[in-house]
């Protein structure tokens, strides 16, 4: 059947799709931002040894890109296997319930098994939607919903910034509600106590609710059922996963070796675990899609060339993702947490110096999501990819080397550089989809954009490392990880042009 046959969604379909998808991301990017702001006063309460908080700050962000990654494959293989709505349920209720349970932490590596646990769905979540909305709407509009994709999560971000400041406006009605409900006077001020770091970590079950209207409203993708009614479904192996595994603890043996609790093996070693375990995470992440590429070919449902261009297009799609993904993670993402350490023109603005700084840059990141996406769409995907990098790495260059000082002119700054740096994430959901056919559709990218964190969290793991030497000055730390950004400027180049494609069947 064509496209031009096939029966479109009704509307009804394609808004309650829309709806729970940008729901789904929006909840996504809320706990993203909830550890990068928070990250600080619960490693307070955490740790003995305060010296150790930006190591194991370093790792905590570190251990989520992984299982992000993992997270990726695992439910975009559950999503090509028994259909996107199933799987994106299970990714919501992974993810949901798993930060809930972070407000309920007594040490550090509790935080970091959570937020990696946690983060198996929100990296699935993101492929999930972004394959079903895109096979659900009609090629014209997909630039523009592609920006909405990105754009959704950065509203979470920003809710979690306007969160901890109305929090501290009205700490004293929580904490009477709480003792109202039958909460002890001692466990209310656990929960509020640090910028109310555990209260705001419960707070994140809440999108757990987002299931049933999933459940309710939302169809199951027709390209899918397609795939499923030919047998294609079938070639998917449960124990193909098994190589997910083993990538996933190659890569967590990545970031042990630079953890507070791995400080005496030498540098050396760690440089060599990491490429090896770098290597491992790759071959094991990408067999899955392997060997249901070998038994599709088998079956003659796929050509030989076929099924190699998906392996191309799953590296070309996870180097651009890692580029990205290692500006954002190993950079700005440290910003709210730089922000509170610097000099404020008053005592107020220091109090809410980190929220403040991660609400400008969710501001901008919104904007410019959406503004990439229809870019991308009117001018082309390489070029677009090309302009974002450059101008990402001047922005982030502007905001480190030319402010010391948070005040209006940080604050424009932060907008600026969040918002360039973030508009990727509206360009990755137009693009994306447009590299596979559908029967791998959720699987290629999935890996694409979460093996990409994998990059980014062996590059992330080095801010630390780069403060120290660097004599503690996070802004040259910040200034150097940016130019990964002048890589991809080359890189965008040995992809496929897609402008005014449809989806590959």
């Amino acid at each position: 059947m064509t496209n031009e046959n096939k029966p479109a969604a009704s509307k009804g379909s394609q808004y309650a799709t829309l709806a729970a998808a940008l729901l789904g991301w929006m909840f996504d990017g809320f706990e993203m931002g909830l550890f990068p702001l928070i990250g600080k006063p619960a490693l307070k309460d955490l740790l003995t040894d305060q010296a150790q908080s930006d190591r194991w700050f370093g790792v905590i962000m570190a251990v989520f890109l992984v299982g992000a990654a993992s997270g990726g494959v695992l439910f975009g293989w559950l999503g090509d296997k028994i259909g996107r709505v199933r799987a994106m349920s299970l990714s919501i209720l992974t993810y949901a319930l798993l930060t809930g349970l972070c407000g309920f932490a007594t040490e550090a590596w509790h935080i970091a098994v959570l937020r990696f646990i946690a983060s198996l769905g929100m990296g699935g979540e993101w492929s999930l939607g972004v394959a079903l909305v895109n096979e659900i709407w009609p090629g014209k509009s997909r630039a523009f919903i592609a920006g909405l994709i990105g754009a959704a999560s950065n509203v979470g971000f920003l809710l979690v910034a306007l969160l901890s400041i109305g929090l501290t406006q009205v700490i004293g009605s929580v904490e009477s509600v709480l003792l109202a409900i039958g909460v002890p006077q001692s466990t209310t001020t656990e929960l509020l106590q640090n910028s109310a770091w555990r209260f705001l970590m419960i707070s994140g079950a809440f999108p757990a609710l987002l299931i049933f209207f999933i459940r309710l409203f939302v169809p199951e993708s027709a390209k899918w059922e397609e795939e499923k009614a030919s047998g294609n479904t079938s070639n998917w192996s449960n124990i193909d996963l098994g190589g997910v595994l083993i990538g996933c603890l190659a890569a967590i043996g990545i970031i042990y070796v630079w953890s507070p609790a791995a400080a005496g093996i030498p540098t050396t070693v760690s440089i060599i675990a990491t490429v090896v375990g770098l290597i491992v995470a790759l071959c094991g992440f990408l067999f899955p899609v392997r060997q249901y590429l070998q038994r599709t070919v088998a079956s003659g449902a796929l050509s030989q060339e076929a099924g190699s261009k998906v392996i191309s297009r799953m590296m070309l799609g996870a180097s651009l993702a890692g580029i990205a993904l290692l500006g954002t993670w190993g950079s700005l993402q440290w910003a709210p947490r730089w922000a509170g350490e610097l000099k404020p023109d008053t005592a107020t603005e220091k109090f809410y110096a980190a929220p403040l700084t991660q609400g400008a840059t969710a501001m901008g990141a919104i904007v410019s999501t959406i503004l990439a996406a229809m870019a991308a769409g009117r001018f082309g995907r390489r070029r677009t990819y090309c302009i974002l990098c450059v101008g990402s790495f001047l922005s982030a260059v502007y905001f480190y080397r030319f402010h010391d000082t948070f005040n209006a002119s940080f604050l424009f700054a932060a907008f600026l550089a969040g918002g360039v740096t973030a508009s990727f994430y509206g360009f990755f959901p137009l693009y994306f989809p447009e590299l596979f056919p559908t029967a791998v559709r959720a699987t290629g990218q999935g890996f694409s954009f979460n093996f990409g964190r994998i990059i980014a969290a062996i590059g992330g793991l080095q801010t630390a490392n780069l403060m120290t030497f660097f004599g503690n000055s996070f802004p040259k730390a910040g200034s150097l990880l940016a130019g990964i950004y002048l890589v991809g400027v080359f890189v965008i180049w040995l992809g496929p042009e897609t402008k005014g494609q449809e989806l590959p069947e």
